[in-house]
């Protein structure tokens, strides 16, 4: 066989059943070969950008590995933005490219760029295959590095002559997953022994902890401690538990922000501390012995002091703290969490808050729910509530505008017989809406769009009307935005719009009703805010709980939008 098929061979053998990628000259061969392996389904995206958000999307919501495949040069770099993505979030994924061959290899060939020099940064592991043999090796090898330990993307580059050379050997079989480390018994007998102690504890769940959700679960109800739950982290425990406390950080609840500020025992499990979660160092939980569960160990002790540090795998862990676990009797502790908890506000006015809220609520336990990036995404965060892991899809550690259209269809084709919704904002949708084309070329029929559609860049636009004096610089999309049903339709997918708060629960229902994938735009006020919000360089109890009174209302053209854009489609 050649070294393209071995590839092939090798994929299969390892269970993948759907690539996401674009075609091109330097990975032709490979192309070619696909059409011998039937039991490999290939989804042509529409930009290799498209690709890997939909193989980070197919990741996150089945926590097996994504596949995504480009051709040399602007194919490959083209992919460097999901890289960067799913290295931040632990993203289990395989980047294949193709490259110019070996003998014009450095010598500016055309479409050559040296991806893996590029990447190197920004993959756990990356490869150049310079010898056929080892192809299937390599492959099996990098799907290894990709699924063990603390996930991550691995690239292996592949050169064209590389792909159409001959191929002597097997395709390469499954390694076994390796182990992880288990917790030093002395480490989890101190974390014990201050959690007895404990007056005031609470638990921070992150992204490294969805799979060990069931146990964090049972741990935190047999010593009865409050749950947060990270950005990454939310369905690690289910919502509807009095413990949940709900996401902690710049926009994290009251409850959380206090919570941590004021807890004496901080028992964090699977989670890197990152600076949107902590805000001013110096200023995180204060008071707080941490104890820091966490596979990688460079992340142990990186941002945060650690009084215990435990290395090893969260669902051993979490067993191993709730053997001999005694409930704690700590009513002022929880009273107190309570109050805070009251503290919540819950959007009742037409706003962009309003729109989430209508949205999330019609949420079913296995529905999966994406999000761009920006204010929607933070409103999501904070109003939907989740009972099981892996429902939530965002781009956390890289902030990716674009990335939540695609991931839906990622998320949507790994789980057709759920609904996969997508909120995404005016601005990040416009950034991948190519990929429309792929919903209606597979007939993909269970891909909900949301666009939430304020005409401005509106988080950038908050913050330079708290922080910038309202001096709105390249903020503004509303005049150059396009009809977003119209846009929908020409790719025969059906559209909505809603306009107001009487009009929303009809177009929802008939969105979530149609058989088909469909978009639903939702009109919103121009300026508003997320709350609560902690400033940059502040501490987490520093935070603003509720929006400030605006010092001079701009006036809302939201309506007269709406009745713009039905003029001109009635014309």
């Amino acid at each position: 066989m050649t070294g393209a098929k071995a590839l092939w061979g090798t994929l299969a053998e390892h269970g993948i059943t759907t690539v996401f990628g674009y075609p091109g000259g330097a990975i032709m061969p490979v192309y070619d070969a696909l059409t011998f392996y039937p039991e490999v389904r290939h989804v042509l995206a529409r930009h290799e950008q498209g690709a890997i958000h939909a193989a980070e999307g197919w990741a996150k919501a089945t926590g097996e590995i994504g596949v995504c495949i480009a051709t040399s040069g602007p194919g490959a770099t083209n992919l460097v933005t999901g890289l960067a993505d799913a290295m931040l979030d632990s993203v289990p994924l395989l980047a294949i490219t193709g490259n110019v061959a070996r003998h014009l290899m450095g010598t500016d060939a055309f479409q050559e760029a040296d991806i893996t020099g590029i990447t190197l940064p920004i993959t756990k592991h990356n490869y150049v295959v310079r010898d056929v043999e080892e192809l299937p090796r390599v492959i099996a090898e990098a799907i290894r590095i990709a699924r063990s330990g603390r996930p991550g993307p691995v690239l292996v580059d592949i050169p064209k002559d590389i792909q159409l050379a001959a191929y002597h050997g097997e395709v390469a079989r499954p390694h076994a997953r390796p182990e992880h480390p288990s917790p030093k018994l002395e480490a989890i007998a101190r974390a014990k022994e201050l959690l007895l102690a404990a007056k005031k504890p609470v638990i921070m769940a992150g992204g490294g902890s969805l799979d060990a959700s069931a146990e964090i679960t049972a741990l935190a109800r047999a010593w009865d401690i409050p749950v947060i739950t990270t950005l990454m982290g939310l369905g690690a425990f289910p919502s509807s538990d009095p413990l949940w406390l709900g996401m902690p950080g710049m926009h994290g609840s009251v409850a959380a922000n206090r919570a941590i500020s004021e807890a004496d025992v901080l028992l964090g499990i699977g989670l890197r501390f990152d600076d949107r979660v902590t805000g001013r160092v110096n200023g995180f939980a204060p008071n707080a012995a941490i104890i820091h569960v966490e596979l990688d160990a460079a992340e142990i002790g990186k941002i945060v002091r650690v009084g215990v540090p435990v290395r090893g795998d969260a669902v051993v862990a979490a067993q191993m703290l709730t053997e001999g676990a005694q409930k704690l009797d700590l009513p002022e502790w929880h009273a107190q969490i309570e109050e805070w908890k009251s503290r919540t506000v819950t959007p009742t006015e037409w706003g962009a808050g309003f729109a989430v809220k209508s949205v999330v609520d019609r949420l079913r336990p296995d529905d999966i729910l994406s999000s761009d990036v920006g204010q929607h995404q933070m409103l999501a965060a904070q109003l939907a509530h989740f009972e099981k892991p892996r429902r939530w899809i965002n781009s956390g550690g890289l902030g990716t505008m674009g990335f939540g259209f695609p991931a839906a269809i990622g998320a949507g084709m790994a789980e057709p017989g759920v609904t996969s919704i997508v909120i995404a904002g005016d601005g990040g949708f416009q950034m991948t809406l190519q990929e429309l084309a792929t919903l209606k070329m597979y007939d993909i029929r269970n891909v909900k769009i949301c666009i939430i559609n304020n005409s401005y860049l509106g988080m950038v636009r908050q913050w330079q009307e708290l922080f910038h004096e309202k001096r709105y610089s390249e903020v503004w999309l509303g005049d150059s935005n396009p009809d977003f049903v119209k846009l929908a339709e020409a790719y025969d997918v059906p559209g909505y719009r809603a306009t107001n708060a009487g009009e929303l629960p009809g177009m929802i229902d008939a969105w979530l009703a149609n058989p088909k994938s469909a978009l639903l735009e939702i009109v919103v006020p121009h300026e508003h805010g997320v709350f609560p919000m902690v400033p940059a360089g502040a501490a987490l109890y520093e935070m603003i709980e509720t929006e400030p009174p605006r010092k001079q209302a701009t006036p809302d053209l939201s309506a007269e939008m709406a009745a713009a854009a039905e003029e001109a489609k009635n014309a």
